[in-house]
């Protein structure tokens, strides 16, 4: 099982917030999912973003792979180096 870190769109019509979450790769984007790990408000100024990063960390060791607007906000988290 391909284990992906990448974001769950919610929100209004052109008004977009994203959850951020661990979900299957095979599973649609914003289907199932396995555990919500944070929260990204590209809306906001400046974007708001919040991550637990323990959780976040866990995965990555575990061999789950974030999207690359993932991966950035991790990085500004501090869960990736």
């Amino acid at each position: 099982m391909a284990v992906k870190i990448r974001l769950k769109r919610m929100g209004a019509k052109k008004s977009p917030t994203y959850r951020i979450v661990v979900a299957d790769g095979r599973s649609p984007r914003d289907g199932r999912f396995i555990q919500e790990i944070g929260t990204y408000n590209p809306q906001s100024e400046p974007s708001d973003f919040k991550v637990d990063v323990e959780a976040a960390r866990k995965w990555l060791a575990s061999g789950a792979q974030p999207t690359d607007t993932v991966r950035a906000l991790l990085k500004k988290a501090g869960a990736i180096e």
